[in-house]
């Protein structure tokens, strides 16, 4: 999952937005969408991600005209660098994809529910039921860095054992390279948002995928099933209530994309959040 993190610069930012932003949309038929240029299965230039799918089908039912603002989302400073340059200094008007709730934009109602996965070898057949798991201290462990994976394996003392990968922070580098870590064992268990892997597993059908459930076996939950949102800049409630009415109108659209990508969508039936 993009890592939403308070950077040094975002103050600074976020004052110069206040001036920026005033322009306002390039037109009111426009919509801008700010986007990772080169980072599938989510975006890319040539629209060839669910998130640029996702964008296409929501402009339309806007009446809108997509207009593409490229940044890339990696790289120093992370996403929230990204947001800070991008969204915060009115370049764009939305972005398609970040954790409902957050603090740092205004986010729509939730479209989809996806959670972190352990990704194993189907003949290892590991009994992987949650983070406290007893073989997980006998396994070759990785996880993607600063993710709530990361945070659930220092609390258990194990990361001395556990080797990070850095695709959220690196430009160019496919979350494919994370199964390519189990199918080649340089790694036992993966740790890592499924929709980042889930379009590329169709490629590794020798590889089982696990939910990480929230429960844990003592102390408070831990969250690793997270609602998804599109966001706009705090304090555009008109676009958030627009994005909403698409969101709830289209929802059957919307799941058949995120379906067609390989999106697990969760919780299952009769599942608990």
């Amino acid at each position: 999952m993009r890592r939403v993190l308070t950077s040094p610069a975002y103050l600074l930012v976020l004052i110069l937005s206040i001036v920026t932003a005033a322009s306002g949309p390039a037109s009111a038929k426009d919509l801008r969408v700010c986007a990772d240029p080169d980072y599938l299965p989510f975006s890319n230039r040539a629209g060839e991600g669910f998130e640029n799918k996702i964008a296409a089908l929501t402009a339309k039912n806007l009446g809108a005209q997509l207009v593409y603002v490229w940044a890339t989302t990696r790289g120093s400073g992370g996403f929230s660098e990204f947001l800070a340059r991008n969204l915060d200094l009115g370049r764009c008007d939305a972005i398609i994809d970040m954790p409902y709730g957050s603090q740092e934009e205004l986010t729509t109602d939730p479209y989809y529910i996806s959670s972190y996965v352990f990704i194993s070898k189907k003949a290892r057949s590991y009994e992987l039921e949650n983070m406290d798991s007893p073989i997980l201290h006998k396994l070759r462990i990785g996880f993607e860095r600063e993710t709530p994976p990361e945070d659930g394996l220092k609390i258990r003392d194990l990361l001395s054992q556990a080797q990070p990968f850095s695709v959220g922070d690196t430009e160019n580098l496919s979350p494919v390279t994370m199964l390519r870590a189990v199918q080649d064992g340089t790694v036992d268990v993966m740790i890592t948002w499924e929709p980042a892997v889930g379009w590329f597993l169709r490629d590794y059908p020798e590889l089982l995928v696990t939910r990480v459930p929230n429960a844990r076996t003592t102390g408070a939950p831990e969250q690793y099933l997270f609602p998804m949102s599109m966001a706009v800049r705090k304090g555009n409630e008109n676009l958030k209530k627009r994005l909403d009415g698409v969101i709830a109108q289209n929802k059957n659209a919307v799941e058949a994309v995120l379906h067609h990508f390989n999106v697990r969508l969760y919780p299952a039936a009769g599942e608990n959040f």
